[in-house]
């Protein structure tokens, strides 16, 4: 005699309940992690030219204020005076190293014999009408004001305040710079109402991320929780199982995140998305297992033998889709994004404790608690069943040459989808951050930059002239490009310099021509610079190389790394013995998505594989195995190319789909594949078969696609586009999945059995 656990359901319930706390416990250890870096592998190639570049140079984590007043420039009394008061405290910023702004910037003039290094607007000096005239001329003719911490419409102005964070795990400091900085912002703001501030900088990126993460947790992991409690009632039509199949989901979610807790996982941005793919998996399977329990159960049956038949009916197919589900969500360990990796492990270890759950707690509950029995009828949904079964035998011929020509035509759509990550495109245009962004954009360029590196082998290397040289035609070609707003480079401070040795005369505008010369300039300069604005961001400290840095539109990644593979291919045109290196967090970003979809393919063709080998062993058939392909390639197909319409383009999250769906829409080909199959078993004619198919599992495959289908489309609330559009995407290939298994897959089915019909007929 078998023994389930509803048979000993006060025992079930207490091992099964003491797992659940033990695991659950481990929820106390989550937290929240939203800076940039969980997207990239500490061995991420562009990761390491940027952590070098932040290891040769400054770093240049940042908080940027935009000061822009209110229908006026910012060359005004009251204006200039917000500027350097904002200067001033900006300094008192947690971490920070250094401040850049129009205020504090070092203008340099001769003065007879000597070099004058001071700040453009004095401390503490009257700002007079002139002294006003005087700053406006300087700013909007300096190289390293115009574009950058002035705009060229002279309407915007930027304190750029450089701060030292950790290299690991950012979000205390992030959390405690930006809640210091928006303090400074409110009291500025009520000082000067005339003017808005505007935050940006790599800091503010990071909060925005950890505000997304926070926000999708407070808000979709409820909505969800609201939406499957009234699609179970809905759908069981019994409150007391109901509350069964929701404890069931619950249970599956805490444990989940319980161990995800006790591994030392975090709360990003991708596995904040764990407990709503968790619950929505897990309703799945107390459906099946439900809706077969209260068929026997309405039929007479008692509830111990109800609940026998119903778990040995589901276990075999709710374990099978379970396992096939997990491979989809584990094959996201081919992706290069370490979040993107824990959500697939933990969204397969939640599916798994789902099916585990299901098949032992749900029984366990509906054995315990006092359950109506029901009138026995008929469902509703048969006589639609029925009416679709004969409308795709009839038509079977015309399906199949349709699924033919709907394959190939859709995969060629599909094909036409191009990898295009834009990181300020992840957030709502709702969000504050990306509003500053775009404001940021309108007036300065984007937030996209990129710092290159050039490096001679020796020491004081950059002050040679031919080096000096490289360096000024390399800035120059910049500046020439269409998509560059402004070029930073050390250039520009030599022939300033030059220029102000020989008595301000600007025919001395020029690079200086002697080794010898240009390092006293430099040492002279450094010597005069007060403290936290040497120049060790521009040049390294054995002077062998120097950083030049690129403002950029906010371009996509194809439109990105075409930019840097022309500026390698221009500076190897120079054929000279110097080395140029790129890095920037944009870089890193455009890079990353191209990787990630070139890994995420082999990761789709190890999961078909795989998937295909388990249906094989499963159904004990290789023919049906095959088949099977068939509804696993073609929603997909179908789902990017309706993409390729609506949007044409394909960011990080959108890359891991294809695998992770390949997983989910296997489901239902193996529970329609498995009723056909028990049919053939027991002598049924190809038609008489497929019929069984609909008949038994038909409505059950329209329910948990309406299930799969609400709950990934919840993920379409998210502000962060990644999750927004991966939700939506999967969504999409569920339903046309559900179309294809109950359309496409018993033509083919009949066509393939054609002889064997004919023969039983």
């Amino acid at each position: 005699m078998k023994i389930y656990p509803h048979h000993r359901p006060v025992w079930s319930l207490f091992l099964l309940t003491l797992l659940i706390v033990i695991c659950s416990v481990g929820n106390k250890n989550l937290y929240f992690r939203g800076d940039y870096k969980t997207f990239f592998r500490e061995d991420n190639p562009q990761r390491l030219a940027f952590d070098e570049m932040q290891a040769a140079f400054n770093k240049t984590e940042t908080v940027d204020f935009l000061v822009t007043p209110k229908n006026q420039t910012i060359f005004t009394k009251r204006t200039l005076q917000l500027i350097r008061e904002l200067t001033q405290a900006s300094w008192n910023i947690p971490y920070s190293i250094r401040v850049n702004s129009v205020s504090n910037f070092q203008h340099t003039y001769s003065e007879q014999d000597d070099l004058i290094v001071q700040n453009l607007i004095p401390d503490n000096e009257e700002l007079t009408r002139d002294l006003i005239g005087k700053i406006k001329n300087i700013a909007t003719n300096e190289p390293d004001l115009d574009g950058l911490l002035v705009s060229s419409d002279m309407k915007v102005a930027v304190i750029s305040v450089t701060v030292a964070m950790s290299d690991g795990d950012q979000t205390k400091e992030v959390q405690e710079i930006s809640t210091y900085v928006r303090d400074i912002r409110q009291q500025l703001l009520s000082k000067y109402p005339e003017h808005d501030i505007y935050l940006t900088g790599v800091v503010m990126l990071n909060e925005a991320f950890l505000n997304v993460a926070e926000q999708d947790a407070q808000t979709l992991i409820p909505l969800m929780f609201a939406s499957i409690l009234i699609l179970i009632a809905l759908l069981l039509k019994s409150s007391i199982a109901s509350i069964c199949a929701f404890i069931v989901v619950a249970a599956s979610v805490g444990t989940t995140m319980g161990i995800a807790g006790w591994l030392g996982y975090f709360v990003s941005m991708s596995t904040v998305n764990v407990p709503t793919m968790v619950m929505t998996l897990a309703v799945a399977d107390c459906i099946h297992l439900a809706s077969s329990f209260f068929l026997y159960y309405r039929q007479g049956e008692n509830k111990n033998e109800a609940l026998s038949r119903a778990i040995e009916l589901n276990t075999k197919p709710i374990f099978i889709t379970s396992v096939t589900t997990s491979l989809g969500f584990l094959t996201l360990n081919f992706s290069d994004v370490p979040a993107l990796v824990d959500l697939g492990n933990l969204t397969a270890i939640g599916v798994m404790l789902a099916c585990l759950f299901s098949l032992t707690l749900l029984p366990a509950l509906l054995a315990l608690l006092p359950l109506r029995r029901g009138e026995t009828t008929k469902s509703s949904f048969l006589p639609y069943i029925d009416i679709l079964c004969k409308w795709v035998t009839n038509h079977r011929t015309k399906l199949l040459v349709l699924t033919a020509i709907i394959f190939p035509v859709t995969l060629a759509t599909a094909l036409t989808n191009e990898l295009n990550d834009v990181a300020i495109k992840y957030f709502s245009k709702s969000n504050e951050f990306r509003q500053a962004a775009d404001f940021q954009s309108d007036h300065l360029g984007g937030l996209s930059s990129i710092d290159f590196a050039i490096r001679s082998q020796d020491i004081s290397g950059i002050n040679e002239p031919a080096t000096l040289i490289t360096i000024e035609k390399f800035s120059n070609w910049l500046r020439k490009q269409p998509e560059v707003h402004h070029v930073q480079s050390i250039s520009d401070t030599y022939k300033k310099l030059n220029k102000n040795i020989n008595y301000d005369d600007e025919s001395f505008y020029t690079l200086p021509f002697d080794k010898e010369l240009a390092a006293q300039y430099l040492l002279l300069y450094e010597m005069s610079l007060p403290y936290g604005l040497d120049i060790n961001n521009r040049i390294d400290m054995d002077k062998s190389a120097s950083r030049i840095t690129v403002t950029l539109d906010n371009l996509g990644s194809k439109q990105l790394t075409g930019f840097e593979d022309r500026a390698h291919d221009y500076f190897r045109s120079l054929d000279v013995d110097l080395e140029l290196s790129a890095a920037s967090p944009a870089l890193m970003f455009a890079h990353i998505g191209e990787t990630n979809m070139n890994s995420m393919l082999k990761g789709s063709v190890f999961a078909l594989l795989f998937i295909s080998l388990l249906l094989i062993f499963a159904l004990k058939s290789l023919r049906l195995g095959l088949i099977s392909l068939i509804p696993n390639l073609l929603p997909a197909s179908i789902g990017f190319g309706f993409w390729a319409l609506i949007s044409g383009e394909i960011n990080m999250g959108l890359s891991v789909v294809l695998s992770m769906t390949l997983g989910i829409i296997v489901d239902d080909t193996v529970h329609f594949l498995n009723k056909y199959k028990s049919a053939k078993d027991q002598g049924m004619s190809t038609d008489a078969a497929v019929q069984y198919a609909y008949q038994t599992v038909g409505k059950a495959l329209f329910v948990t696609t309406l299930v799969l289908s609400v709950g990934f489309g919840i993920l379409s609330f998210s502000p962060f586009s990644l999750n927004s559009e991966m939700g939506v995407l999967t969504a999409i290939i569920i339903v046309t999945a559900l179309v294809i298994d109950l359309i496409s897959l018993p033509a083919f089915l009949l066509w393939l059995d054609k002889e064997e019909t004919q023969t039983h007929s």
